[in-house]
């Protein structure tokens, strides 16, 4: 099965992109499950590089990480990324700058999008 997750809130402050976090660490350990995930709006904070949470908090650069070290594809909108002033340096290694040409194929391949 082909899934798409897309997140569109912020890293820290509500937990909706840490659960989906979770769920994709999750999916991208099950056998025939291919697993894309897109980062927008203030998501994309999800991905910049230097992330420093408290010992014993969640972070989400590391779930990032996780994630790329398995070669799922991480797209974050570049225009979203712009309005915030947020440069490709300022992002993951792995992580790459999308668009919403490339969410559309995404989303026409995936059997199943959720969104977060």
């Amino acid at each position: 099965m082909k899934i798409l997750l897309l997140l569109n809130d912020p890293p820290y402050g509500t937990e909706r992109s840490y659960n989906a976090l979770r769920l994709a660490v999750s999916l991208s350990k099950r056998e025939g499950i291919e697993l894309h995930v897109f980062l927008m709006a203030d998501a994309i904070g999800c991905a910049m590089k230097g992330q420093k949470t408290p010992s014993g908090y969640y972070n989400l650069e590391r779930m990032i990480r996780s994630l790329v070290s398995t070669e799922i594809p991480v797209g974050v909108c570049g225009s979203c990324a712009d309005a915030r002033g947020i440069a490709e340096r300022d992002l993951l290694d792995g992580v790459h700058r999308s668009s919403m040409e490339e969410l559309t194929d995404w989303t026409i391949w995936a059997d199943k999008t959720i969104v977060f």
